[in-house]
């Protein structure tokens, strides 16, 4: 390209999306409007794409869609109702990582019924295969036992797409319809339909059933009671006391508390408040 409509290229994009609202008027050679016409739908492309999707970070509204489950069809905000939810992705059915952890969130629903929390995988085939994989799932990881909870059929990744579920690398693991594999996503996503916590897994590592828990008891606590939870925490250990509340404050809500540094301060476990 050269250097005339290099810059010239650079005037109208700046003209465009710096100022729009502003008539300007560039003059260009009439050999270089085609080109620089190009470069700038080109750049509007890119750029109109990067607004429209959602950003997913934490305190965020979950964005909405509808889906084919092995359930029926849903609506996701109306499934969330005012219950907690766990959505998670697998890259396929039918895959020997998927299937174990398919059954060991299964197997722990009732811990999750326990604290108001729904489940729903989501899986890159439609709702036949998913159907011919749930039995393999009650056999090898349920012990004949039914598997329990809705998966979401996403043959187009639509569903992944719109909560990026697909990672760099997996954009060249494409199936044979030239589609991204689906990677290991986990969000919790609260009663508010805010998203509360994101994890990315590669397709190669198992997600941990336990640690999906002990942060769902986390912000459940920490909304509950105004705490944070330290390393390794789990319910029933000492929580610390915020610092934006006072010495004072954390006297009179907490009663007695451990203050390591002015910082760092430890109270226990507030089961009464969480019984509130």
């Amino acid at each position: 390209m050269s250097a005339v409509l290099r810059s010239s290229s650079r005037i109208f994009a700046s003209r465009a999306f710096c100022a729009p609202r502003v008539a300007t008027r560039i003059a260009i050679p009439k050999t270089l409007r085609s080109s620089v016409a190009i470069n700038a739908a080109r750049s509007f492309s890119v750029s109109r794409i990067s607004f429209e999707k959602p950003s997913l970070r934490l305190g965020s509204p979950a964005p909405n869609f509808q889906a084919e489950t092995t359930e029926g069809p849903i609506d996701f905000h109306e499934f969330i109702g005012d219950s907690w939810t766990i959505l998670f992705s697998h890259p396929a059915d039918f895959t020997p990582v998927c299937t174990t952890e398919l059954g060991a969130f299964a197997a722990l629903k009732p811990e999750f019924d326990k604290r108001n929390c729904k489940l729903l995988g989501l899986s890159a085939n439609g709702l036949e295969s998913h159907g011919e994989w749930i039995k393999d799932i009650e056999e090898v990881a349920l012990q004949g036992s039914k598997f329990n909870f809705p998966i979401i059929a996403d043959p187009e990744r639509k569903i992944a797409f719109l909560y990026d579920m697909v990672d760099h690398q997996d954009l060249t693991n494409i199936d044979q319809k030239g589609i991204a594999f689906t990677i290991r996503a986990v969000f919790i996503i609260d009663p508010a339909k805010k998203i509360r916590l994101s994890l990315l897994y590669p397709a190669s590592t198992g997600r941990n059933t336990a640690e999906v828990l002990r942060v769902l008891d986390s912000l459940q606590t920490g909304d509950k009671a105004g705490v944070t939870t330290p390393i390794n925490w789990v319910p029933g250990e000492d929580v610390i006391v915020p610092p934006s509340v006072s010495d004072e404050a954390a006297a009179a809500k907490f009663g007695e508390f451990n203050a390591v540094k002015p910082y760092l301060r430890y109270t226990k476990y507030p089961e009464a408040l969480l019984k509130k």
